[in-house]
């Protein structure tokens, strides 16, 4: 008997052994775009039969289940929302809270498109007047009029309401990548990393973001954090006939690993010899690296690091006749070198950004979310440059340049046919004959005629006529920024930023190529005495490879700003109410001493400060599940770009006469109408 009741002992005590340790997982479901609870969305562990459905505040809750340890998927689904699949670790030891799981709704394929399609990666060159190559847009929505708008049209020749991509805030992790130059986002910077791009939050229009105050198009935040991708392995392989001709990719991202850590990596390769447009060769690759350490309940720590160094072939910019002549794939950027093509203009991007961001979860109302971001490196834009002159003393001590080289663009307005066309009463029908035959039996570059010239001009003892320049610009940009979130009940959130952005950034151009010749006279051939020179400090000075010339200087930018949204939520309406404050200051630093502005161009110009600030409202009034009123108003100021904050940044320290602060005021309506066939 008492053998029994031993027995009967032990065996209660391994059951309750086992209940000890079944597995308690939790979390809520939350609108990835309003963070509003979602009741009633599926919950199931793949592989299992545990299911369970959100509560009403869109909590969930896995309790005495038997598991063992191990990987699981966590499948969570809701009509009119994107399906989503979440890796689990599960360990039997503690429970394992989830936090906030976002929701995509589905009918934010068109808004997302509109949010982003001003985020291209082809733009027209201001600086050379020519258009780069021509690549689509992160992802493009199934509509047929915005696909044509992304991948035919793109951010050149089409912006959604007329705004350019500088009235959209693009961040990754939570950290704004705008530039200061332009206030625009270098999507190269960032290219050929689809694969790990598809976790993004939207705001369409004036709405703040999670992370930012906003603009008027628009902001976007992507989610490149490693506890964000789905267990996975990807290789892929593309053929194209625009920007580039084939495209191969590689990602894998662990899901979580025992001891709390996620780990994502990905590579790609973009190129082409010769894309769509003549003579324009792509050559891109691409790295990412992010790790994500769970360090315990409260405190979780990230690092993300993308790298994408890309070189691109530019194309000419073409007036009708040149379009009539050689049609529409003509470029006349290249010409034939040693049997090859070579591209005088070329971009050369290469820009590493870091990042570390730490994610602290004060309780289960409140979190801080701490990010550092640190983007340098380098991007330059080749040209030929027929300057070359030499420096010669007559009898009577004058001095003067003498030499220089034509155009050696083939499709420059000299060499055309309408030229020798140009006068109604002298018409050179001869002229223009041959012209026109020259340039359609050859119109590109001839490189052996640059070479020889040079050859000659050393031969004679003096510089090179043509040469390849560069002009670089090297950022190293420091982004600092705090976000809160705190749920204050159910009905009530509120977000808070704290941002500083500081900026350091030379600006230069230098020899890429002496094409033959030994040294280049850096003087401004169209001008006379002193004021030919770029540098007086430096005056008359033979500039050799890789030297610098023409123009030297540094940007000093920083900014600074605060941003609160409070969003309040009840069952037939959601409206939220915002405010900002920033303060942007810019200044340039000339190292050269121009001719033709001996008193504006060294040194320190005066320092542009611009105080902004900004409120936003709006609401959603809920008539019924299908039948939906948007309003949305706001007022703010914008720092205007450093492009437009000096009038002529490469020689002189002037300013804008009268430049301010943009003013934008702003307001919409919107009837939103939802069924399961048709979306408006």
């Amino acid at each position: 008997m008492k053998g029994r009741k031993l027995l009967l002992f032990l065996m209660l005590l391994g059951i309750l052994k086992i209940s000890a340790q079944n597995t308690a997982l939790s979390g809520s479901v939350v609108d990835a775009l309003s963070n509003q609870p979602i009741v009633g969305a599926r919950l199931k562990l793949e592989g299992t039969t545990y299911i369970k459905i959100s509560a009403p505040d869109g909590s969930f809750q896995f309790q005495d289940i038997d598991l063992v340890p191990g990987n699981y998927i966590l499948e969570i689904t809701k009509p009119a929302y994107q399906i989503v699949r979440i890796p689990i670790n599960l360990n039997v030891e503690q429970p394992k809270p989830l936090g906030e799981i976002p929701l995509q709704q589905v009918l934010l394929k068109e808004q997302i498109q509109l949010a982003t399609i001003s985020l291209s990666e082809s733009e027209l060159n201001e600086d050379q007047g020519g258009t780069d190559n021509i690549t689509g847009l992160l992802q493009a929505s199934r509509d047929v009029f915005l696909n044509a708008a992304a991948f035919d049209f793109s951010s050149t020749f089409f912006k959604p309401r007329g705004l350019g991509s500088e009235y959209g805030i693009v961040s990754i992790n939570g950290i704004e990548m705008n530039k200061f130059f332009d206030g625009r986002p270098q999507w190269s910077n960032w290219g050929g990393l689809n694969d790990l791009q598809r976790n993004q939050v939207f705001a369409n229009g004036l709405v703040p973001g999670e992370t930012t105050f906003g603009s008027l198009a628009g902001n976007t935040n992507i989610l490149m954090r490693a506890s964000q991708y789905s267990r996975n392995t990807k290789v892929s392989y593309a053929a194209a006939n625009r920007s580039y001709a084939g495209r191969v990719m590689a990602t894998y991202s662990s899901g979580e690993k025992p001891g709390g850590w996620w780990y994502a990596l990905g590579l790609a390769r973009r190129f082409a010899t010769e894309a769509y447009i003549d003579g324009t060769l792509y050559d891109a690759n691409s790295f990412f690296i992010s790790v994500e350490k769970k360090l315990n309940y409260a405190h979780s720590l990230n690092f993300t690091g993308f790298y994408t160094p890309n070189i691109r072939g530019k194309s000419s910019a073409n007036t009708q006749e040149v379009f009539d002549l050689k049609g529409r794939k003509y470029n006349s950027f290249w010409g034939i070198q040693d049997g090859e093509i070579r591209n005088s203009r070329i971009k050369e991007v290469k820009e590493p950004i870091l990042m570390l961001n730490h994610f602290w979860k004060l309780s289960e109302k409140i979190k801080i979310n701490n990010n550092v971001g640190y983007q340098f490196g380098s991007t330059g834009n080749t040209h030929l440059d027929f300057g070359g002159t030499r420096l010669v003393t007559q009898s009577d001590a004058q001095q003067s340049f003498i030499g220089g080289g034509s155009n050696p663009d083939p499709s420059y307005y000299q060499k055309l046919p309408s030229y020798f066309l140009r006068f109604s009463d002298n018409l050179n029908f001869e002229a223009a004959y041959r012209s026109q035959k020259d340039f359609q039996e050859n119109g590109q570059i001839n490189w052996q005629d640059l070479y020889e010239a040079n050859k000659v001009s050393l031969s004679s003892g003096g510089n090179a006529i043509y040469v390849i320049a560069e002009d670089k610009v090297e950022d190293k940009l420091l982004n600092l920024n705090s976000i809160l979130t705190a749920n204050i009940n159910s009905s009530l959130m509120l977000t808070a930023k704290l941002k500083f952005s500081n900026l350091n950034s030379e600006n230069y151009a230098e020899v890429n190529d002496l094409l033959g010749g030994i040294g280049y006279l850096d003087v401004d051939f169209f001008s006379e005495g002193n004021r030919a020179q770029n540098d007086l400090l430096n005056p008359n000075r033979i500039a050799g490879l890789e030297e610098r010339l023409k123009y030297n200087f540094k940007w000093k930018a920083a900014s600074a700003e605060a941003f609160v949204n409070m969003i309040m939520r009840t069952e037939k309406l959601d409206s939220y109410v915002a405010l900002n404050v920033s303060q942007t200051n810019y200044q340039r630093e000339g190292f050269y001493k121009n001719g033709n502005f001996p008193e504006t161009s060294f040194g320190k110009s005066k320092k542009l400060e611009f105080t902004d600030y900004g409120a936003k409202a709006g609401s959603v009034w809920k008539i019924t599940g299908k039948h939906l009123l948007e309003f949305n108003a706001a007022y703010f100021t914008n720092a205007p770009a450093i492009k437009n904050s000096f009038s002529n940044s490469r020689q002189n320290n002037n300013v804008v006469v009268g430049i301010k602060s943009e003013q934008i005021y702003s307001g919409d309506a919107s009837y939103i109408f939802r069924s399961s066939f048709f979306e408006s």
